[in-house]
């Protein structure tokens, strides 16, 4: 059946859409086989069903604590017996044993062009740092807060009159584009973690990973 993949979500689910997009299309070999979610309000569950996809719920605040609920949530995801796990927009803090059990096959993205502005805000603090450049990012996931190797990013210049809300629109746009992107070179064996890094064609990709310029 291809690539398995379970996607996390905690939101409306657009990078979901994305994801369901590029499968059902017939771009990608991979297949989402669930998306699980820690909020029953979340617009992306709403997706999924449209999708015919199946989902789940797991209400964090019905656990005692973070252990208690990433081991629930293991046991959901791996009773799909996923290839990969995809974060989007899944507003948790993942704990280190999470990680470690699916390390090499966890990616995330993130709205920046890590290493900077790892964390919350990040389309205001690169308008205040001045950064004449800025985008999203798509890296595995290690122990570390949006950290991991970043296998691809995709680049867009600041412009004079760009507000906090004008690049987070113009950044989620690309965010769709590059996150598919990443899944199905995961799923045509092309993306792998090593030692070393992440690898795409057996070539270890730089720390910024591949870069994007949209035109």
């Amino acid at each position: 059946m291809g690539c398995r993949v379970v996607v996390l979500i905690s939101g409306s689910g657009s990078n979901l859409q994305a994801l369901i997009d590029s499968c059902q299309n017939g771009e990608s070999p991979a297949s989402i086989c669930a998306v699980i979610s820690n909020r029953a309000d979340a617009y992306g569950l709403t997706r999924a069903k449209n999708a015919g996809i199946p989902t789940a719920v797991l209400d964090h605040k019905q656990y005692a604590g973070r252990e208690a609920f990433d081991d629930a949530l293991m046991q959901v995801i791996d009773s799909h017996q996923p290839d990969l796990v995809v974060l989007a927009g899944f507003m948790r803090i993942l704990t280190a044993g999470f990680v470690r059990h699916y390390q090499g096959r966890l990616l995330n993205i993130h709205p920046s062009l890590l290493p900077r502005h790892k964390g919350l805000h990040t389309h205001q603090r690169a308008l205040d740092e001045g950064d004449p450049e800025h985008g999203c990012s798509v890296h595995f996931v290690s122990e570390e807060l949006d950290g991991g190797p970043v296998v691809v990013q995709a680049v867009l210049r600041v412009a004079a009159d760009d507000t906090a809300q004008s690049l987070a629109e113009r950044v989620h746009h690309l965010e769709h584009q590059i996150y598919p992107l990443a899944v199905r070179w995961f799923a045509e064996g092309r993306l792998r973690l090593t030692t070393d890094g992440a690898m795409l064609d057996e070539r270890r990709l730089a720390n910024c990973g591949e870069q994007i310029r949209p035109a």
